[in-house]
């Protein structure tokens, strides 16, 4: 059963997504970002930018070129729509709506902005995520 994590109240998303993506990185994990299009846009720019010191080595894959050698040698994938079958089972959303094949996903974790709009569709991705039999826990930076 996979394991859903919220991280919510969070000041600065994209900033927030570079550092645990790095980290999942050094630990050899294998990652599927998921955003809406200028979400994801910009988590593409910052993780070249981030840190001078450090590179995330990702890719913006679609169906087109999931199959390839650089999508198997890049251990984080930026998807913009459904997730590829090859696709990583570790999932961060930043406010896509939670995939139709959840179940396939061994662990997931939510970003959510500190903004009203952002908790009320992360409310809603709660509940799909419970209606899919998971029972989702809670991380607020209010309470870090």
């Amino acid at each position: 059963m996979a394991e859903v994590v919220f991280h919510t109240g969070i000041a600065e998303p994209l900033g927030f997504a570079c550092r645990m993506l790095r980290k999942a990185c050094r630990q050899g994990a294998r990652v599927l970002v998921t955003a809406p299009g200028p979400t994801l846009a910009a988590l593409d720019r910052a993780l070249w930018t981030f840190d001078e010191r450090d590179f995330v080595p990702h890719l913006r894959v679609s169906a087109a070129n999931a199959a390839s050698d650089q999508a198997a040698r890049t251990p984080i994938w930026l998807v913009d729509g459904p997730a590829p079958p090859e696709s990583p089972t570790i999932l961060v959303n930043l406010g896509a709506p939670v995939p139709e094949d959840a179940a396939r996903f061994s662990r997931v974790i939510e970003i959510v902005a500190d903004t009203p709009d952002e908790a009320g569709a992360a409310r809603e991705r709660w509940r799909t995520w419970k209606a899919h039999g998971l029972l989702p826990t809670h991380h607020s930076a209010a309470n870090s």
